[in-house]
């Protein structure tokens, strides 16, 4: 199951790295987004997935599973839900000014 993961996580980089190379910044945003979600998977795959119960006090198991991949996932994935929020508002703003979402027209490239 770990190996189908981590492939999964090698797919979704890849495709969020040929997004982020692109010149529309709305393609940009979303390779962000799904390379954040590869991290978290990766983040949790390295945690091991492990089959038990939770760790309270006074319950007898013969394994626990590790919250704290899980604690920080589930931190991470608020921050890049507001980081993306925040991003998209801006490119949202950057649009109304400049009528472009294409990269170097922002940055004032020509031609050539």
């Amino acid at each position: 199951m770990e190996t189908l993961i981590i492939l999964l996580v090698g797919v979704l980089t890849a495709v969020a790295i040929y997004l982020v190379l692109s010149k529309s910044l709305i393609r940009v945003i979303l390779g962000t987004a799904i390379f954040s979600h590869a991290v978290h998977l990766l983040i949790l795959s390295m945690g091991g997935l492990k089959k038990g119960t939770v760790p309270l006090l006074g319950e007898e198991a013969e394994s626990y599973v590790d919250a704290l991949p899980q604690a920080l996932i589930l931190t991470a994935i608020v921050i890049s839900f507001a980081v993306t929020a925040f991003i998209l508002v801006l490119a949202f703003r950057a649009y109304q000014e400049l009528g472009t979402d294409d990269l170097e027209e922002m940055r004032g490239v020509n031609d050539e």
